[in-house]
This record gives structure tokens, sequence and C-alpha cells, in this order.
């Protein structure tokens, strides 16, 4: 297994877009990809989702609910899905997971289960798996549409969603793809990682 370098990313070259846009504009982009797969990378450990009726019942404290909401997805899901595999790419994710595992952590992880159930392509890393990469701060949020457009997502300090730099730099994003391809290769799947680690967890509690 080659080592990997993480590469630098100047956020000079990107272009800021505001979440409205950063939206529309990742509508407009994610099926131009000639076949490529795409690639996400997230650090995070934790966000806020106002937009996701899940996220909702999950921060009142309707566990019961988020899960049953979560569930509702599936079929949204499975036909993304079956529209990627007709244009002939997959998606691939890496999910940074610390432990213990935080109550948003938990319910995300319900949601990326589906997302693997659906055909996603979900791999998790933990601390140990980045370290040294992180000397100059955590990672980027990273998404990369089939080699073509990238965008480093960008959230405020309470986890919300603020758009993102968006670049178009094949050079960038090949290093970056590779970066997070270096770490899919090392990472567990999520389905085992979820079957040990998360499915015998009790209902979280969502933070104050």
């Amino acid at each position: 297994m080659l080592s990997l370098k993480v590469p630098t990313l100047d956020i000079s070259q990107g272009d800021r877009l505001s979440r409205d846009a950063y939206r529309a504009d990742f509508r407009d982009r994610v099926w131009d990809n000639d076949g490529r797969d795409s690639w996400k990378l997230e650090r995070q450990q934790y966000f806020q989702e106002p937009g996701s009726d899940s996220w909702k019942a999950f921060s009142q404290g309707d566990w019961e609910g988020a899960l049953r909401l979560i569930e509702q997805r599936r079929d949204g899901l499975l036909q993304y899905m079956i529209e990627a595999e007709k244009r002939n790419f997959s998606l691939y994710r890496v999910r940074v997971v610390e432990e213990p595992i935080v109550p948003y952590l938990q319910w995300e992880l319900y949601l990326l289960r589906l997302r693997a159930e659906c055909g996603e392509r979900i791999r998790v890393v933990g601390p140990e798996h980045i370290r040294g990469f992180e000397e100059n701060g955590p990672l980027p949020e990273l998404v990369s549409l089939g080699g073509r457009t990238m965008y480093k997502v960008i959230y405020d300090s309470r986890g919300i969603s603020d758009g993102a730099l968006r670049f178009v730099d094949p050079e960038i994003l090949g290093r970056w793809e590779e970066f997070i391809k270096g770490l899919y290769e090392r990472g567990e799947d999520l389905s085992s990682y979820f079957e040990r680690k998360v499915a015998l967890l009790p209902p979280p509690t969502p933070a104050e």
C-alpha cells in the first residue's frame, strides 16, 4: 500500500459560492462527468441539517421518528443510484469517525447505512488513518464530481452549510481524488463498521 501525502488547497483558486448558488451549481454539474466516479470526504464530527426532516426529529429527541424518516428516503436514493449506474459511474465516500461516537454522527451513520444499502460505496476511517495529515488544520470537507468539479464545503460556527468553494483545475482535482482514494483503500466498509460500533448503541440524546 503506497504512502499518502495530503495535497495543498489554495483557497484563492476557488470560486466562492453562497449556499443557494452551491446547491444550484451542484445540481447543474452532478451528471456532467463522462462516466467518471465521484468522491466525497467528510471530516467534521458535527453538523446541523435543518433542511432534513429526519435530522429535525433527531434534534427534538424523536429517535424512532428520525429513523422512520431516514427509511422514507430509500426510494429516492435507489432511483439516484440507478441513474448513476446508467451513466456508468459510482459514488464513493470516506467518513472520518472519532470515538466515542457523538449523537449527531450516530444519526448520520444510520443515514449512511441506507445510502450504502442503495449502492453508494462508503468506508470509515478513524483518527489513526489521518494522523500526520492535519498538521495545518483539519482535513477539508470535499465533494469531487467526476474529475471536473470539486467543492470545498463551508460550514458556519453552528455546523450549518454556508456554501462552498468551487475548484475546476484538473491538477487540483486529480491530487485530491487520489488522496481520498488512498484513504478509502485504508478504510473499513460502512456495513461492517456499523454492525460492530453503531447497531447496539442506545438511542442518542441530542446536544442542548
